[in-house]
């Protein structure tokens, strides 16, 4: 199923039932899992580790060194997960020393033109629209979907179940469960459609919404809507997902929703 027009190095290990097309180009050093398929034109660098069932379409580069000029030639991978779509000129860098790798999951969908640079981690089940740009050390968590055209600054984290609006700038973290939106990046809400497509209750998705009521909608400062949700709040797994996410936040989270913000 390799195209003889196709250049694959003689160390790269190619599973079963892989298809690579004319003019891919696939360095040593890479290992693709059974049943990908690899369009004309993508080229998969050194380091790469592609699993199952992917499909990579043409331009996509996947493995190439960072973007970071302390980069000095360490050896590091780029780890995509099964089932991943990495759509036309998709740009996916390896880590550098900080992490040793970047990593795509299983079952995303990356759609043309994102980039995912260097030691940023991009959990299961997220889609990145068209154009989507993450800067170095950036943390997706799982179900995450980004609009187009967003930009994410380096370091910051998106909490699980997390829907960004196209064309954002997001330079701080936005929680999990979280609609976000406006510039500068704002609270808009529970991500309820997407909560309930994924099978949660209308009484999980009202608790979610009791929390950032106390966190963004009551004008209480961060800590002391913490202490809030603390001490009002019973304990559950998403509940505790929540509060873990704020004060681990290095970067600070997002602002609340405010009717001033353009």
């Amino acid at each position: 199923m390799i195209q003889p027009l196709a250049y694959v190095h003689p160390q790269a290990k190619i599973a079963d039932n892989v298809v690579i097309d004319p003019f891919v180009t696939i360095h040593k050093d890479v290992e693709i899992g059974e049943g990908t398929h690899i369009a004309s034109g993508a080229v998969i660098y050194p380091g790469s580790r592609i699993g199952k069932n992917c499909k990579i379409f043409p331009g996509a580069s996947i493995g190439a060194i960072p973007q970071d000029l302390k980069f000095d030639g360490e050896e590091t991978l780029a780890i995509i997960g099964d089932n991943t779509i990495i759509r036309e000129c998709v740009t996916i860098n390896r880590g550098t020393v900080a992490l040793g790798k970047t990593i795509v999951g299983s079952n995303c969908l990356l759609m043309a033109y994102s980039h995912v640079a260097h030691d940023c981690i991009v959990g299961e089940n997220c889609i990145l629209a068209n154009g989507v740009q993450l800067a170095g050390h950036v943390t997706i968590s799982d179900f995450v979907i980004i609009g187009g055209m967003s930009a994410v600054h380096q370091f910051v984290n998106v909490g699980q179940h997390a829907m960004v609006a196209g064309g954002c700038m997001v330079r701080k973290d936005v929680p999990p469960y979280t609609k976000a939106g406006r510039q500068p990046i704002s609270y808009e809400g529970v991500n309820s459609i997407g909560l309930r497509r994924r099978g949660f209750s209308s009484e999980k998705i009202n608790e979610i919404q009791d929390i950032y009521r106390i966190l963004f909608l009551r004008g209480n400062n961060t800590q002391k809507a913490v202490s809030i949700i603390e001490n009002e709040k019973p304990a559950s797994t998403e509940r505790d997902e929540i509060l873990q996410f704020i004060t681990r936040s290095d970067r600070g989270i997002m602002k609340g929703y405010s009717s001033k913000r353009m």
